[in-house]
Protein backbone atom coordinates (compact mmCIF):
# COMPACT_ATOMS: atom_id res chain seq x y z
CA UNK A 1 0.00 0.00 0.00
CA UNK A 2 1.21 3.43 -0.85
CA UNK A 3 2.17 5.64 1.90
CA UNK A 4 1.34 9.35 1.72
CA UNK A 5 4.23 12.29 2.89
CA UNK A 6 3.62 15.78 3.14
CA UNK A 7 7.32 17.56 3.35
CA UNK A 8 7.27 21.21 4.26
CA UNK A 9 10.32 23.27 2.73
CA UNK A 10 10.69 20.49 0.27
CA UNK A 11 11.85 22.60 -2.38
CA UNK A 12 15.72 22.71 -1.78
CA UNK A 13 18.18 21.16 1.03
CA UNK A 14 17.10 19.20 3.86
CA UNK A 15 13.36 18.66 2.73
CA UNK A 16 14.05 17.54 -1.34
CA UNK A 17 16.97 15.33 -0.40
CA UNK A 18 14.18 13.54 2.29
CA UNK A 19 11.63 13.50 -0.67
CA UNK A 20 13.80 11.69 -3.15
CA UNK A 21 14.62 9.34 -0.85
CA UNK A 22 11.38 8.92 -0.07
CA UNK A 23 9.86 8.63 -3.79
CA UNK A 24 12.50 6.40 -4.20
CA UNK A 25 11.10 3.99 -1.64
CA UNK A 26 7.89 4.33 -3.15
CA UNK A 27 5.91 7.20 -0.90
CA UNK A 28 3.97 9.27 -2.56
CA UNK A 29 5.13 12.90 -1.93
CA UNK A 30 2.88 16.16 -1.45
CA UNK A 31 5.75 18.49 -1.30
CA UNK A 32 5.21 21.59 -0.32
CA UNK A 33 6.91 25.27 -0.19
CA UNK A 34 6.94 29.06 0.32
CA UNK A 35 7.89 29.62 -3.22
CA UNK A 36 5.41 27.53 -5.63
CA UNK A 37 7.26 27.92 -8.82
CA UNK A 38 10.55 26.20 -6.65
CA UNK A 39 8.18 23.27 -5.29
CA UNK A 40 6.49 22.51 -8.79
CA UNK A 41 10.14 22.01 -10.08
CA UNK A 42 11.31 20.10 -7.48
CA UNK A 43 8.22 17.71 -8.11
CA UNK A 44 9.97 17.60 -11.61
CA UNK A 45 13.36 15.76 -10.08
CA UNK A 46 11.58 13.30 -8.11
CA UNK A 47 11.12 9.98 -8.99
CA UNK A 48 7.93 8.46 -11.02
CA UNK A 49 4.78 8.60 -9.12
CA UNK A 50 1.83 10.57 -8.50
CA UNK A 51 3.72 13.76 -6.84
CA UNK A 52 1.87 16.85 -6.24
CA UNK A 53 3.45 20.57 -5.49
CA UNK A 54 1.48 22.82 -3.47
CA UNK A 55 2.71 26.52 -2.49
CA UNK A 56 2.09 26.91 1.05
CA UNK A 57 3.24 29.52 4.18
CA UNK A 58 3.45 27.60 7.06
CA UNK A 59 3.27 30.85 9.10
CA UNK A 60 -0.73 31.35 8.24
CA UNK A 61 -2.79 29.36 10.12
CA UNK A 62 -5.34 29.41 7.53
CA UNK A 63 -3.26 28.05 4.98
CA UNK A 64 -2.29 25.48 6.82
CA UNK A 65 -5.27 24.44 7.21
CA UNK A 66 -6.28 25.00 3.88
CA UNK A 67 -3.58 22.73 2.38
CA UNK A 68 -4.23 19.59 5.01
CA UNK A 69 -7.95 19.64 3.91
CA UNK A 70 -7.35 19.96 0.26
CA UNK A 71 -4.85 16.68 0.75
CA UNK A 72 -6.77 14.63 3.37
CA UNK A 73 -9.99 15.56 0.90
CA UNK A 74 -8.62 15.10 -2.17
CA UNK A 75 -5.28 12.86 -2.31
CA UNK A 76 -4.94 10.66 0.78
CA UNK A 77 -4.56 10.51 4.28
CA UNK A 78 -1.22 11.95 5.11
CA UNK A 79 0.60 8.77 6.69
CA UNK A 80 4.10 11.11 7.12
CA UNK A 81 4.42 14.69 8.47
CA UNK A 82 8.10 16.14 7.28
CA UNK A 83 8.36 19.72 8.83
CA UNK A 84 11.70 20.81 7.30
CA UNK A 85 10.20 24.36 6.36
CA UNK A 86 12.28 27.46 8.67
CA UNK A 87 14.20 30.35 8.33
CA UNK A 88 17.10 32.41 9.57
CA UNK A 89 16.41 35.14 12.88
CA UNK A 90 14.13 37.77 10.77
CA UNK A 91 13.86 35.51 7.40
CA UNK A 92 16.35 37.80 5.85
CA UNK A 93 17.62 40.18 8.63
CA UNK A 94 21.27 40.25 9.24
CA UNK A 95 22.29 36.44 10.36
CA UNK A 96 23.32 36.12 14.16
CA UNK A 97 22.51 39.71 14.87
CA UNK A 98 23.18 39.89 18.98
CA UNK A 99 19.85 40.12 21.15
CA UNK A 100 20.54 43.62 22.00
CA UNK A 101 20.32 44.71 18.53
CA UNK A 102 17.62 43.06 17.32
CA UNK A 103 14.14 44.14 16.57
CA UNK A 104 11.07 43.11 17.96
CA UNK A 105 9.57 42.15 14.39
CA UNK A 106 12.58 40.25 13.30
CA UNK A 107 11.97 37.95 16.74
CA UNK A 108 8.44 37.66 16.36
CA UNK A 109 8.69 36.53 12.53
CA UNK A 110 10.92 33.58 13.32
CA UNK A 111 9.26 32.58 15.52
CA UNK A 112 5.92 32.69 13.56
CA UNK A 113 7.45 30.14 10.95
CA UNK A 114 9.97 28.29 13.21
CA UNK A 115 7.53 27.39 16.51
CA UNK A 116 3.76 28.86 15.28
CA UNK A 117 4.59 26.83 11.73
CA UNK A 118 5.54 23.70 13.30
CA UNK A 119 2.74 23.75 15.93
CA UNK A 120 0.52 24.40 13.15
CA UNK A 121 1.07 22.03 10.86
CA UNK A 122 1.41 19.14 13.37
CA UNK A 123 -1.97 19.98 14.95
CA UNK A 124 -3.16 19.97 11.87
CA UNK A 125 -1.87 16.35 11.10
CA UNK A 126 -3.24 14.98 14.52
CA UNK A 127 -6.75 16.56 13.55
CA UNK A 128 -6.83 14.37 10.52
CA UNK A 129 -5.26 11.63 12.06
CA UNK A 130 -7.85 11.32 14.56
CA UNK A 131 -10.66 11.24 12.04
CA UNK A 132 -9.05 8.97 9.41
CA UNK A 133 -5.84 6.60 11.35
CA UNK A 134 -3.47 5.29 9.52
CA UNK A 135 -0.91 2.35 10.19
CA UNK A 136 2.45 3.83 10.89
CA UNK A 137 1.91 7.38 11.22
CA UNK A 138 4.98 9.39 11.85
CA UNK A 139 5.76 13.27 12.48
CA UNK A 140 9.10 14.49 11.74
CA UNK A 141 10.16 18.08 13.03
CA UNK A 142 13.21 19.80 12.12
CA UNK A 143 15.09 21.23 15.24
CA UNK A 144 18.90 22.34 15.17
CA UNK A 145 22.02 22.25 16.96
CA UNK A 146 21.15 25.73 18.24
CA UNK A 147 18.39 25.10 19.96
CA UNK A 148 20.16 22.14 21.79
CA UNK A 149 23.39 24.78 22.90
CA UNK A 150 21.87 27.76 23.22
CA UNK A 151 22.72 29.61 20.05
CA UNK A 152 25.00 29.05 17.02
CA UNK A 153 25.90 31.13 14.15
CA UNK A 154 22.34 31.71 13.10
CA UNK A 155 21.78 33.80 16.08
CA UNK A 156 19.39 33.99 19.62
CA UNK A 157 15.82 34.32 17.60
CA UNK A 158 16.44 31.16 15.34
CA UNK A 159 18.18 29.07 18.47
CA UNK A 160 15.54 29.81 21.22
CA UNK A 161 12.90 29.08 18.29
CA UNK A 162 13.68 25.99 17.78
CA UNK A 163 14.49 25.33 21.18
CA UNK A 164 10.89 25.73 21.48
CA UNK A 165 10.28 22.88 18.76
CA UNK A 166 12.33 20.39 20.71
CA UNK A 167 10.31 20.81 23.76
CA UNK A 168 6.88 20.81 21.56
CA UNK A 169 8.28 17.39 19.96
CA UNK A 170 8.62 16.12 23.06
CA UNK A 171 5.23 16.95 24.18
CA UNK A 172 3.62 15.88 20.84
CA UNK A 173 5.24 12.60 21.45
CA UNK A 174 3.98 12.08 24.91
CA UNK A 175 0.39 13.02 23.76
CA UNK A 176 0.04 10.71 20.58
CA UNK A 177 1.95 7.45 21.74
CA UNK A 178 -1.32 5.85 22.98
CA UNK A 179 -2.53 6.24 19.24
CA UNK A 180 0.57 4.72 17.63
CA UNK A 181 1.98 8.44 15.77
CA UNK A 182 5.24 8.73 16.74
CA UNK A 183 7.06 11.87 17.02
CA UNK A 184 10.49 12.80 16.93
CA UNK A 185 13.00 15.70 15.73
CA UNK A 186 16.14 15.70 13.78
CA UNK A 187 18.49 18.45 15.05
CA UNK A 188 21.10 18.89 12.04
CA UNK A 189 24.15 20.46 12.47
CA UNK A 190 26.53 22.27 10.50
CA UNK A 191 24.62 21.02 6.45
CA UNK A 192 25.66 23.04 3.79
CA UNK A 193 22.48 24.08 3.29
CA UNK A 194 21.70 27.49 1.36
CA UNK A 195 20.78 28.18 4.68
CA UNK A 196 23.97 27.43 6.00
CA UNK A 197 25.99 28.95 3.54
CA UNK A 198 24.19 32.17 4.01
CA UNK A 199 24.86 31.78 7.90
CA UNK A 200 28.34 31.46 6.73
CA UNK A 201 28.51 34.24 4.85
CA UNK A 202 29.44 32.68 1.81
CA UNK A 203 29.28 33.95 -1.55
CA UNK A 204 27.71 31.69 -4.63
CA UNK A 205 30.34 28.78 -5.86
CA UNK A 206 32.38 29.85 -2.84
CA UNK A 207 33.69 26.41 -1.25
CA UNK A 208 33.25 25.65 3.02
CA UNK A 209 36.61 26.93 4.28
CA UNK A 210 38.21 24.40 5.83
CA UNK A 211 38.19 26.28 9.47
CA UNK A 212 34.22 25.71 9.25
CA UNK A 213 34.87 22.41 10.45
CA UNK A 214 37.44 22.30 12.92
CA UNK A 215 35.20 22.27 16.01
CA UNK A 216 33.37 19.54 14.49
CA UNK A 217 34.87 15.51 15.61
CA UNK A 218 34.08 14.04 12.26
CA UNK A 219 36.27 16.75 10.41
CA UNK A 220 33.99 18.21 7.53
CA UNK A 221 30.36 19.93 6.66
CA UNK A 222 27.55 17.48 6.63
CA UNK A 223 25.56 17.13 3.19
CA UNK A 224 21.83 17.39 2.81
CA UNK A 225 21.51 13.55 1.93
CA UNK A 226 22.84 12.78 5.28
CA UNK A 227 19.94 14.32 7.40
CA UNK A 228 17.52 13.04 4.55
CA UNK A 229 18.81 9.57 5.77
CA UNK A 230 18.09 9.81 9.23
CA UNK A 231 14.51 11.20 8.61
CA UNK A 232 13.27 8.25 5.55
CA UNK A 233 14.55 5.95 8.93
CA UNK A 234 12.12 7.62 11.39
CA UNK A 235 9.16 7.65 8.51
CA UNK A 236 9.37 4.40 8.22
CA UNK A 237 7.66 1.40 9.89
CA UNK A 238 11.21 0.24 11.27
CA UNK A 239 10.93 3.12 13.69
CA UNK A 240 7.54 1.58 15.28
CA UNK A 241 9.75 2.22 18.53
CA UNK A 242 11.53 5.41 18.10
CA UNK A 243 9.12 8.43 19.50
CA UNK A 244 10.10 11.97 21.70
CA UNK A 245 13.79 11.71 20.33
CA UNK A 246 16.13 14.42 19.57
CA UNK A 247 18.15 12.78 16.86
CA UNK A 248 21.58 14.61 16.65
CA UNK A 249 23.10 14.81 12.72
CA UNK A 250 25.73 16.94 13.56
CA UNK A 251 29.14 14.57 13.01
CA UNK A 252 29.52 14.58 16.84
CA UNK A 253 29.42 19.00 17.61
CA UNK A 254 26.88 18.18 20.62
CA UNK A 255 27.94 14.66 22.68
Amino acid sequence: MTRTALITGGAGGLGLSTARRLAADGVRIILTDLDAAAAEAAVRQLPDGAHVAFALDISSEAAVVETFAKVEETIDAIAILAHFAGAQDGAGAAVGVLIGDMSAQSWKRVFDINAFGTFLCVREMIRWRRKTPVEHARIITVSSLAGQMGGYIAGAGYAASKGAVIAFTKNAARELAPLGITVNSIAPGAIETQMYREAAKLSPGESVPAGNSRNIPAGRIGQPDEVGAVACFLASPAASYVTGQIIAVNGGSYM
